[in-house]
């Protein structure tokens, strides 16, 4: 029952912390596009694949004691910065997870920005198309980040990185 809770607990301790709301979505977006074991469903939203059902499980697990949720103001917006709790740790020693291939992602993954990560999932979330076409759909619906010709060859180039290094 708790089995999907575990996994994400495991993603941020693997991680050590993961700044950023936004930055934590893409991530976990982009390892279960990378064929970890992650099932929560995605839509398209204006940052890009998002999952309500996670953002849910997120509050879940900090209500729970299994995660911290730290707030920093910035002014014009919240930062959340997310970590593992002594108690998340005790729950995934109860769990017996460990996932050695997660451990490779969640270091490539978590050394992104957030923008990064944003074109990363926003290009695989239209992986079904030829590149292209992808890269046009960049264009049309990342419009207003003008994301380069050279971050899009790095998106595609670390895309394949990835699935090198989990493969």
């Amino acid at each position: 029952m708790l089995e999907e809770h575990a996994k994400l607990v495991e993603f941020i301790h693997l991680a050590g912390e993961v700044s950023g709301r936004k930055k934590l979505q893409k991530m976990v977006y982009i390892a279960k596009k990378m064929k970890m074991p992650f099932h929560e469903k995605y839509e398209f939203h204006i940052y890009g694949p998002y999952s309500e059902e996670l953002t849910l499980r997120v509050e879940e697990l900090c209500g729970m004691g299994f995660l911290a949720e730290q707030l920093e103001d910035k002014g014009s917006y919240v930062k959340y910065t997310y970590a593992c709790t002594d108690e998340g740790q005790q729950f995934l020693t109860s769990m017996n997870r460990s996932h050695a291939k997660l451990s490779v992602c969640v270091d490539h993954l978590n050394e992104k920005s957030s923008r990064f990560l944003e074109l990363v999932s926003t290009l695989l979330y239209f992986d079904h198309l030829s590149r292209e076409q992808q890269i046009e759909k960049i264009h049309v619906v990342k419009g207003k980040l003008n994301f380069s010709e050279e971050e899009i060859t790095q998106a595609f180039t670390f895309i394949n990185e990835l699935e090198t290094c989990l493969n």
